[in-house]
């Protein structure tokens, strides 16, 4: 270290020690790379503030001059601007070689010079831009001795003066480059007459030590003369800086073969000058971070203790550093006006917002419109034509030449103009330019032009009519995106209310949008543009809207749907109900979606998973906002910070890691996990951002964004910790873990509070603790923060969070487990979703279920309430994530049917037996859609039912395991009997209608003949019956969970064949035509012929790659078909056993299967050239060539079932929303 810098850290000693705390200091420097952790960690071991300051000057005094300029500006930026002015003047000096900061080069010679040369001052409030400044003296050095000019051009209020100026705040550069001096002349607008008084000032400047005085020269000519002489002879190697030059003219008074910089908003200002030309473009945002870092410094504050507006502030000046230094410099004076000036900003009151006095211009729109003025009439109009373009897009050369009608050289040119003016930004993509303006220009232009912009857009619809007359642009032309992501805005703006019908509800045009984009943007455009749609009938409107909103998922698929088909998908009945289950579906991962997230606001929805993407996107319409690659494993959780300018996220990968949730910018890592990090939550409150994370490790962290470390480790579980959250006052921090414990944590001290013994609520009498495991998956705290809501395995459980004491517990359900829950921010509400594909709200004041809401096709990860509570998130495997009402769908819920029906094909009439809403059955005529018949409750849920081949009985099996038999006439109970103490699982009658067979969860078969009350027992398999079939002469087939499939004589009760066909569980059987042979389906991936005779297996079919969940065989007595869980159908050959055809080959992105999900049911038709399956939706295949046919689209998903009639021409089937579809083949 130098001297002379050693010297003043030792004179203000004391100082410094007394007043300083290290920890943020020692931060900085750190990511100085000056100072290293272990000395960090000696730091903190001393006892006092005071012994640590002292410790940290030490270790300053054994290092290099780099570690007094860190220390100094982390002094300045953590706000002891006083210590760090003590040290300001031993600060050593630093050449440009080195790649410091040129605020480092600030010698007493480079002083001197720049003083005598005219080189403005820093402004009062300076932050760094080290690249812009770095390739300002890169250019410098590339004129070496030779004469030449470096052009520093961008649009106004960039920076470019202020970067020029400190550019030239090098010792070394001056000195090898320039040892002549600087010379600094401020030009700006001139006439001749002005331009000639800059002339004579600045000779006058430089012969001000002259021996002879000569009089002012009179002309411009003569001045260029004394002015070439005085560079030439005087001041050799010398540079002149011309700052704010409009016109090439004025440059020919200084083209006098010496070394100039010039600053301009035109890029094309030296074309009229001889020698070497450089060129340094001065981008026109500034950072986010570097935004706030300016505003932090003006109005003396910390960035963390800057007030919610700031940011909002930052982002309304679009990065401009004239206008965020302008608002800084009136913050400064008013500091109370935070909500005013950003009001200015957002309703564009440009002429409010008054200079600063380092401007030259009076308001900011002075400084924008003294660009354009100075464009000739003509191309005034054409860039008056951009105020319609949109914010932030960049467009095609193509449209331009549309809107003026002209060819491409020609727009070209014109736009070149504005380009070179500073006016407009260029990028080349490719061979195409691609054009767009600065956000300030464009809300410049909109201002000024407002009442003339409903024709300006009148003006480019016109157009675009005239050049595609009835056609539509098609992807190969560099327009069409433009023009689909557009052309409704411009009809909107426009006002023109029947051309925007026709386009927003062509299906055409729907079809090929959908296609390019996604149905997302469709849907943002009937919500905003609804006010011009809704002038006559408000109807169809919502009608198309509520169509995208529910069925876009399926609208990105590959093969694209054909949409008039999907339309067709709608049914009419049930229409009232259909808007009261979700407003939107969308499909933004490729994979599992684990959890995700409301804004504050409402506005946005973040979103991860297991494709390793964090999404961020609108909760309106579904329109992506931000795609983030986030974590090299998969993303576990993530969560925004309280005022949404932030998204965390924690991954498998042991990583936590902060995004700007507007630029995707990642601001920090944190990886002091040392296992995989299962959750993170922000706090609450707005003004500190507090991040808590938990992780397999079994530690709970708290960090502090302003910090490069953890703040907090909360340690006392033994095993993985599951969930965490902040309470509402954000005091205190709860966590689940697999040790079967809750614990409190105090957030501040991170002192364990309280631990709650979760596992001890499911631990039998005789069992110890020990023996009990329990994973406590997830907890809520009410909005109060005196209650918290736990769930672990099917159980929700209730604190009273002083005391520890349960207030209630539910038990959800007997079939699935919970996976996650959340509170409703009114308090009376939960929401848990299930393993099995729903999500249930309970009213936890009178514990009961409120709505069951169906819709995923896999098990749900999570469910969030929005902050108002108005709504309600869902997650899955299934790749989508559901948004939902929460009042409607708390009206309409149970009004559904179960997927357990029975159906009988009638002569031309179809009739249905369903279980209504549970407790009740209903028969419908589904030619009619009219109800035959409808039971009274029964007491216990009704589970299966079945009907008569002669339509007189009806049979039902209860959840209680009683079964009874009715009367179809009158829906009188003729018979009953409590049959199995498990719920009843499957039941139907013999041909004679007297006997009815049904089987439960358990091992035993029950044939019992209702009309003599007599019953037989079917008992041989090992574990549950899946299903069974009637075969002729009494005879009964049944396959089982044990892997087996057994014959029995329904008479006698005995086993007459007993078949071992599979390692795992038999999920389904089929018998040939003629009878002659079977068919069974594994989960063990296989499925298997085997003939009736011999009892032998005749072909293993082996290739699937999941559980084989059904199959059936061909009416031809030549094919068998077999469905499986990925979604995979094949074709075989009855005789030999080969593989025919694929019928559902993967094609979707990235291997998700054409058919939804599953496979549950197949049947051919009676040509056997045709098949039709479920399982997401039902689809119709060319058995031939394994083709698709058809596609359609239940609203809901797995569907359990298909029943077909005889022709093949009547399909019947109900979705897990309870939809129930009758489908004719038309």
């Amino acid at each position: 270290m130098d001297a002379k810098s050693r010297n003043y850290l030792l004179r203000n000693r004391q100082a410094l020690e007394k007043d300083i705390k290290t920890s943020y200091i020692m931060d900085r420097m750190i990511s100085d790379e000056v100072l290293t952790l272990q000395e960090e960690e000696k730091v903190k071991q001393q006892n006092t503030q005071k012994e640590r300051a002292a410790m940290l000057i030490n270790i300053i005094l054994t290092k290099d001059n780099n570690s007094y300029r860190s220390f100094y500006n982390a002094l300045l930026h953590e706000g002891y601007r006083d210590l760090a002015a003590l040290l300001q003047d031993g600060i050593p000096a630093i050449s440009s070689g080195n790649g410091k900061s040129s605020m480092d080069g600030m010698t007493s010679y480079v002083k001197t010079i720049l003083c005598e040369g005219g080189v403005p001052q820093r402004p009062v409030v300076f932050v760094t831009r080290p690249k812009l400044v770095d390739a300002i003296k890169q250019k410098l050095c590339c004129l070496g001795s030779d004469p030449g000019w470096v052009t520093v051009y961008g649009m106004a209020g960039c920076g470019k003066t202020v970067l020029t100026a400190e550019a030239l705040r090098d010792h070394q550069l001056l000195e090898d480059y320039f040892p002549g001096g600087v010379h600094w002349i401020s030009v700006g607008k001139q006439d001749k007459a002005g331009l000639l008084i800059k002339l004579q000032n600045l000779c006058s400047r430089l012969e001000h030590d002259s021996t002879l005085s000569q009089r002012p020269p009179l002309n411009i000519e003569e001045a260029k003369d004394r002015l070439r002489l005085l560079m030439l002879r005087k001041y050799p190697r010398s540079l002149l800086i011309l700052d704010d030059i409009w016109d090439s003219w004025v440059l020919k008074a200084f083209d006098n073969q010496c070394q100039v910089l010039i600053t301009s908003r035109d890029r094309s200002v030296t074309d009229a000058v001889a020698g070497n030309k450089y060129e340094v473009h001065v981008e026109s945002g500034l950072a986010h971070e570097k935004g706030l870092e300016i505003l932090s410094l003006f109005v003396n504050m910390k960035i963390s203790e800057l007030p919610e507006q700031a940011n909002c502030l930052v982002r309304e000046c679009k990065g401009s550093p004239l206008v965020i230094s302008l608002i800084g410099a009136l913050l400064r004076d008013f500091p109370s006006r935070w909500e005013y000036y950003l009001k200015q900003l957002q309703h564009k009151q440009f002429k409010r917002i008054r200079k600063s006095s380092s401007y030259d211009y009076e308001a900011l729109d002075e400084a924008m419109s003294i660009s354009v003025e100075q464009l000739n009439d003509n191309y005034k109009d054409y860039y008056k034509d951009l105020s319609i373009l949109p914010k932030d897009v960049k467009v095609p050369t193509k449209v331009l030449c549309i809107l003026w009608d002209m060819e491409t050289e020609e727009v070209e040119d014109i736009l070149q103009e504005f380009v070179n003016k500073s006016l407009l930004f260029c990028d080349r993509n490719g061979k195409s330019f691609h054009y767009y303006l600065h956000d300030l220009q464009l809300d410049f232009l909109t201002e000024k032009n407002r009442n003339q912009l409903q024709e300006l857009h009148k003006n480019i619809v016109n157009q675009y009519k005239k050049y595609y007359k009835l056609n539509t642009p098609v992807p190969s032309q560099e327009d069409c995106m433009y023009w689909y992501n557009f052309l409704a805005y411009h009809m909107a703006g426009a006002n023109m209310q029947k051309e925007l019908h026709d386009l927003m509800f062509s299906l055409d045009w729907i079809k090929a949008k959908t296609e390019l984009v996604g149905p997302a943007h469709l849907i943002h455009e009937y919500v905003e543009y609804s006010s011009i749609l809704d002038q006559k009938d408000s109807t169809v409107r919502e009608n198309f809207q509520e169509f995208l909103s529910l069925n876009g998922h399926l609208l990105g698929r590959q093969p694209f749907p054909d949409i008039v088909q999907l339309g067709l998908c709608q049914p009419e009945t049930n229409k009232k109900s259909l808007k009261n289950l979700y407003r939107l579906v969308v499909r933004p991962h490729r994979d599992a979606v684990y959890h995700a997230c409301f804004s504050k606001d409402r506005q946005r929805i973040a979103s991860c998973g297991a494709d390793k993407t964090l999404q961020v996107f609108k909760a309106e319409s579904g329109e992506r906002l931000l795609e983030i690659s986030a974590h090299d494993d998969e993303i576990l959780c993530c969560a925004f910070s309280a005022d949404g300018e932030f998204v965390a996220t924690c991954s498998a990968d042991k990583k936590v890691k902060i995004w700007n949730s507007r630029t995707g910018q990642c601001k920090c890592v944190y990886e002091e996990h040392a296992e995989q990090v299962n959750c993170c939550q922000f706090n609450n409150g707005t003004g500190q951002y507090l991040l808590a994370t938990c992780s397999n490790d079994t530690f709970i962290k708290l960090w502090d964004l302003n910090k490069k470390y953890c703040r907090n480790t909360m340690i006392g579980h033994v095993n993985s910790v599951i969930h965490c959250r902040f309470s509402p006052n954000d005091e205190y921090v709860a966590s689940c873990s697999a040790d079967g414990t809750v614990k409190l944590w105090e957030a501040r001290s991170a002192n364990e509070l309280k631990s709650i013994e979760i596992k001890d609520f499911f631990r039998n009498a005789d069992e110890q603790p020990d023996d009990v495991e329990v994973l406590v998956k997830c907890c809520s705290w009410s909005r109060n923060g005196d209650m918290l809501l736990v769930v672990a395995k099917n159980k929700l459980l209730l604190f009273d969070v002083k005391t520890c004491d349960l207030l209630t517990q539910v038990i959800v359900s007997h079939h699935s487990t919970i996976q996650y829950c959340d509170f409703c921010p009114g308090d009376e509400l939960v929401a848990v979703a299930l393993s099995h594909c729903s999500v249930e709200l309970w009213n936890i004041k009178s514990l009961s279920k409120v709505a069951y809401c169906r819709g995923h096709m896999s098990w749900v990860h999570c469910v969030t309430f929005s902050p108002d509570g108005s709504l309600f998130l869902t997650s899955s495997d299934d790749q989508t994530i559901r948004i939902w009402e929460t009042k409607k769908v708390c009206k309409s819920s149970d009004a559904v049917l179960k997927s357990e029906l029975d159906v009988v094909f009638h002569s031309d009439e179809v009739m249905i037996l369903a279980i209504y809403n549970q407790k009740h059955l209903q028969l419908i005529n589904g030619n009619t859609d009219s109800v035959v018949m409808h039971t009274a409750a029964q007491e216990s849920p009704i589970s299966c039912c079945c009907l008569s081949e002669d339509l007189k009985f009806a049979a039902f099996g209860q959840e209680s395991g009683t079964i009874k038999v009715l009367q179809l006439l009158d829906g009188k109970v003729l018979k009953s009997r409590e049959a199995y103490r498990t719920s009843v699982q499957h039941c139907r009658f013999t041909s004679d209608c007297q006997t009815l067979i049904s089987s439960a969860h358990d091992s035993v078969i029950q044939v019992w003949n209702w009309q003599l009350s007599e019953c037989v027992f079917l008992r041989g398999h090992k574990e549950a019956i899946k299903d069974f079939r009637l075969l002729e002469n009494s005879k009964l087939l049944s396959w089982s969970f044990d892997g087996t499939v057994k014959v029995w004589n329904i008479t006698t009760g005995n086993t007459e064949k007993d078949f071992a066909c599979h390692g795992g569980a038999v999920l389904s059987c089929a018998v040939s035509p003629d009878g002659s042979k079977f068919s069974s389906t594994s989960a063990d991936k296989t499925a298997k012929i085997w003939s009736f005779e011999s009892s032998s297996v005749l072909h293993e079919l082996k290739g699937h790659e999941a559980c084989v969940r059904c199959c059936t065989f061909s009416p031809n007595n030549k094919l068998l078909a077999t469905g499986d869980d990925k979604g995979e159908i094949r074709i075989w050959d009855i005789l030999t056993g080969a593989l025919l055809h694929f019928c559902s080959p993967v094609t979707v992105d990235e291997g998700e299967p054409t058919h939804g999900g599953w496979v549950t049911d197949l049947s051919f038709s009676p040509d056997s050239k045709m098949l039709v399956s479920s399982g997401g939706y039902l689809k119709w295949w060319n058995v031939i060539t394994g083709e698709s046919l058809q596609t359609f689209y239940t609203n809901g998903t797995n569907l359990k079932s298909i029943h077909v009639c005889p022709n093949f021409e009547v399909y019947v089937t109900v979705d897990n929303l309870g939809i129930l579809y009758v489908l004719q083949k038309l």
